[in-house]
């Protein structure tokens, strides 16, 4: 059977791959073909951030997006059309550190130096996306930047000294034209087809040619950003199989707005996701800056985290709670279900064999609206959530509920809604009364499980206490405005999502 080459740009030139398994990783491919061992693995699970390459690539107007990714999750072909940079491409010509590795080193940010090429890779894809001319970055977005590298030797504050710091000397050139030109030459028209061995990855560029093929093969394997797909292979050394990739799908990604919806579609990014998300609901800057780390983010889509099923995703209670709907496609017919209704069971969707999730429907912003997130976690940033807690109430103007969606993740098999509890709460005022009331009636909603992460009575009680919070935070007297509830979060991102359109 006939099939295509892997063709990526990298160090200046057009890099063909034929012989490497659709599931080889860009981590063993640099450290184990190139022998570029400057790029480390560390946990093999996008957690450490010690593996952090940058991976460039065009959008559907043809502008270059550079963006920092765990290299140890991403299976090569997926390089297919992009370019990628490792910490051996940043010296100079003339042999020169690049300002980000000159800053680390002058403010001895590197001690082990284990960590320290993925926080250079990190910092560098900051360096490219920060404005020139705008001075330095906040210590918030600089924290945001790197939230996904861990460093168990120097701490972060010569880290953040060092962020701060590469801007202070001449920018080194860097020709994004190149790149781009490069990329637009090989971009693909048709779908791209990679074989090797049992396994065939099909990556389609239009809508309708993944439709078709996922009508073809209900079997394959759908992959968006690995980031949790690349685990199976990485950790539980599981053949996927025939795999079929959405993140060429331009149609797929996009992110749209009218005067009822904000659509995101499938393959869009988190990072991209969270930033339109945000310019409607402010509210959601928390989680947007906790959910995962940056990486992450940057690689994993908010349609693969939907239709994921997990019990603890945090993207599900939040949508839960305003009411979004999960748009399923299977060849040109679509249906649409209200997200709530799409979990059926622990990791059971009503996904039909041949159907998949084509976009993600959010309503805009309601009068009277008042909303909020919670997760809680053993840390605070890159962590799996404990309880993570999203509330949606409306108020009349005598301060009485009239509406109420409440959900959870972490407490059920499924995101799940408190029934329940919204029962309590719709009809009474407005009162710490009725809340605590409205608390009393959680325990019917759930009965959680002990595991690593919480037991079954602190999850119980945490989930009554984030309700309190949100009464505290909303009251109809004294309101909190959201810079005083999470100034750090909202900082790092309201400018951010002030630019999205």
């Amino acid at each position: 059977m006939t099939t295509q080459t892997i063709r990526f740009f990298w160090r200046g030139a057009v890099r063909e791959i034929a012989d490497a398994p659709p599931t080889r990783t860009v981590l063993q491919h640099l450290r184990e073909t190139e022998l570029c061992t400057g790029t480390k693995e560390g946990c093999a699970e996008g957690d450490c951030g010690a593996c952090t390459v940058v991976v460039g690539e065009l959008g559907e107007t043809g502008e270059l997006a550079l963006k920092a990714v765990n290299a140890c999750i991403q299976f090569l072909p997926t390089l297919d059309s992009r370019a990628l940079f490792t910490v051996e491409d940043l010296r100079g010509a003339d042999g020169a550190l690049h300002p980000v590795q000159q800053a680390l080193v002058d403010c001895h940010g590197s001690q082990c130096g284990f960590c320290t090429p993925g926080f250079v890779m990190s910092l560098w894809a900051l360096y490219h996306a920060h404005p020139a001319d705008a001075g330095p970055p906040s210590r918030d977005e600089i924290a945001t930047a790197i939230s996904g590298n861990l460093c168990r030797c120097t701490g972060y504050r010569p880290i953040v000294d060092a962020a701060e710091r590469m801007f202070d000397p001449p920018r080194p050139p860097f020709d994004r034209e190149a790149v781009r030109t490069a990329l637009a030459g090989l971009r693909r028209t048709q779908t791209f087809e990679y074989r090797s061995g049992s396994s065939t990855y099909r990556a389609p560029v239009t809508r309708a040619d993944f439709a078709r093929l996922r009508a073809e093969n209900p079997n394959a394997r759908l992959l968006a950003g690995s980031t949790d797909i690349g685990l199976w292979v990485t950790k539980q050394f599981r053949d996927l199989g025939d795999i079929l990739f959405i993140g060429n799908v331009d149609e797929l990604k996009r992110i749209e707005r009218d005067a009822r919806h904000l659509t995101i579609g499938a393959a869009a990014s988190l990072e991209d996701a969270y930033a339109a998300l945000a310019v409607d609901y402010p509210e959601l800057a928390e989680l947007w800056t906790r959910f995962a780390s940056r990486p992450i983010r940057n690689a994993g889509t908010l349609g693969g985290n939907v239709a994921n099923g997990s019990p603890i995703g945090d993207s599900m209670p939040a949508l839960i709670a305003l009411n979004a709907e999960v748009v399923l496609q299977h060849g040109d017919a679509t249906r649409t279900l209200p997200l709530d209704a799409f979990y059926l069971a622990y990791q059971k969707t009503a996904l039909a064999a041949g159907e998949f999730v084509a976009a993600i429907r959010v309503p805009r912003p309601a009068a009277n609206l008042r909303f909020r997130t919670y997760k809680v976690s053993k840390r605070y940033d890159q962590d799996i959530s404990a309880v993570c807690a999203a509330f949606a109430i409306r108020l009349d103007d005598a301060a009485r509920v009239t509406d109420a969606r409440i959900a959870f993740g972490g407490m059920a098999a499924t995101p799940k809604r408190a029934a329940s509890t919204e029962a309590a709460l719709i009809g009474q005022d407005w009162t710490e009364a009725s809340v605590h009331a409205a608390m009393n009636a959680l325990d019917s909603d759930f009965q959680p499980l002990t595991d690593m992460r919480a037991s079954s009575a602190y999850r119980a009680k945490v989930a009554r206490n984030v309700l309190l919070r949100f009464y505290l935070e909303t009251r109809a007297d004294t309101p909190l405005a959201l810079a005083e509830i999470n100034a750090f979060a909202y900082g790092a991102h309201a400018s951010a999502a002030e630019e999205q359109p």
